[in-house]
């Protein structure tokens, strides 16, 4: 049988796992409604273009790692734009200046610098993607 510290700590222990578990997903207050870090993401994501994304990102941003999430689905929309006309010059001069942003902030510490990385690289594909509309001769969305 169990000693009565012994079932303490391991109450005290299931307590903490417990509740760790059961926490629900953190909010944050964006296009005046509280959402979580998921659902900023799908309303990127679900955003008409690259530019319309873009500002919900702005407009929602964190300055923490939770921006990396979004920038990664501000990126993917943007290269929606540009990405399946590409060939292999082209995907390796975008690569290069990612690579230029991941390079960036990559001797710093906090989370914020992960939040210039990934505002970074969102506009690197804002940028192509803005590029990529005006040669095909539209107005950027």
């Amino acid at each position: 049988m169990l000693s009565k510290s012994c079932l303490e700590v391991l109450l005290a222990a299931l307590a903490v796992v417990l509740s760790v578990a059961g926490t629900p997903a953190r909010a944050m207050v964006c296009m005046d409604k509280s959402m979580t870090l998921d659902e900023v993401a799908d309303a990127i994501s679900a955003q008409k273009s690259c530019e319309s994304a873009m500002k919900v990102f702005k407009d929602c941003e964190l300055t923490a790692s939770g921006d990396v999430e979004l920038g990664a689905a501000v990126e993917k929309k943007c290269e929606a734009d540009f990405k399946p006309g590409f060939n292999a010059a082209q995907t390796q001069a975008y690569q290069r200046e990612m690579r230029v942003c991941d390079g960036k902030y990559r001797n710093k510490s906090g989370t914020m610098y992960l939040s210039f990385t990934a505002f970074c690289r969102a506009e690197v594909a804002q940028r192509y993607s803005q590029r990529a509309l005006k040669a095909a001769g539209q107005k950027t969305r």
